[in-house]
């Protein structure tokens, strides 16, 4: 007994000194990652068409919601964005007897690999997108059909390139993204069937399609450029959405064309250790 009592203090110090070893390690090996917060307000214009409701062509103005986050490691390959988008829109045909209200809710998860980094002035990422959107399209002039619902989940390839420059004493950075979906699922009616028949008695019509390029061909991608303003990062650029289905007798499509400003943050997550 007398020789671990002798022995105990010796084992205290060395288990602290491995305890504390580890502690810088693990900082060592995984250093707080950099989020990148854009918050982005969108003004345009949008095109729709879909013969469910309606055989005439419908354009009018879009307003869009963006938030979009990226969480990027400096030593690491591989990076996090989430994007969520909310949009509305009034849009009305040439003879303008009738309007489409419609309003999307969208959100994406994507994980992304750092393919070319040339002295951290270009970087070129890609990846894989999974986005679910929920939205609506209702007919103001009514009839047994009234609205239209937007249920659907995608997977798409996506490309992120950025150009960082100096400028005015100052870092500026262009921003280019692309994403294009190959595969999903989407919920959309017969052509000539309600949504009473669907609901209310239960009369399934091929109405869960699997989406793909060749029925559904579609493209988002956005062009950003920022600008720092003293303590603020103002970021300006455009956004084109081009969203379209050809199902079950259906045609769909809603072209969307903004103009997108906001507010870039950036800033580091600490981590807390015992």
């Amino acid at each position: 007994m007398k020789t671990i009592f002798n022995h105990t203090p010796i084992a205290y110090v060395l288990a602290c000194l491995l305890m504390q070893a580890h502690s810088l390690l693990a900082q060592t090996e995984s250093p707080s990652p950099t989020i990148t917060n854009m918050k982005l307000i969108g003004i345009g214009h949008s095109a729709i068409l879909d013969t469910y409701l309606s055989q005439e062509h419908y354009s009018g103005a879009e307003l869009r919601f963006t938030d979009h986050t990226t969480r990027q490691t400096d030593n690491r390959q591989w990076s996090t964005q989430l994007v969520h988008q909310v949009y509305i829109s009034s849009t009305t045909p040439r003879s303008d007897d009738n309007t489409f209200l419609a309003g999307m809710y969208s959100f994406g998860y994507s994980r992304h690999r750092k393919l070319v980094n040339i002295d951290n002035r270009f970087t070129l990422k890609a990846g894989l997108t999974a986005e679910a959107d929920a939205g609506f399209l209702y007919s103001t002039v009514g009839g047994n059909n009234p609205a239209q619902a937007r249920l659907a989940l995608n997977i798409a390839p996506t490309a992120v390139a950025t150009y960082s420059f100096p400028l005015l004493k100052h870092t500026w950075q262009l921003r280019y993204e692309l994403a294009a979906p190959i595969l999903g699922l989407m919920f959309t009616p017969n052509f000539g069937q309600s949504y009473y028949e669907i609901f209310s008695r239960g009369d399934y019509d091929n109405n869960i399609r699997l989406a793909h390029p060749f029925n559904s061909p579609s493209l988002r991608h956005m062009l950003t450029i920022e600008i720092p303003i003293r303590k603020t990062t103002l970021t300006l650029g455009y956004l084109g959405d081009y969203q379209q289905a050809d199902v079950n007798m259906i045609k769909y499509h809603n072209y969307s064309h903004m103009l997108v400003v906001g507010i870039v943050r950036r800033f580091k997550i600490k981590d807390i250790r015992p």
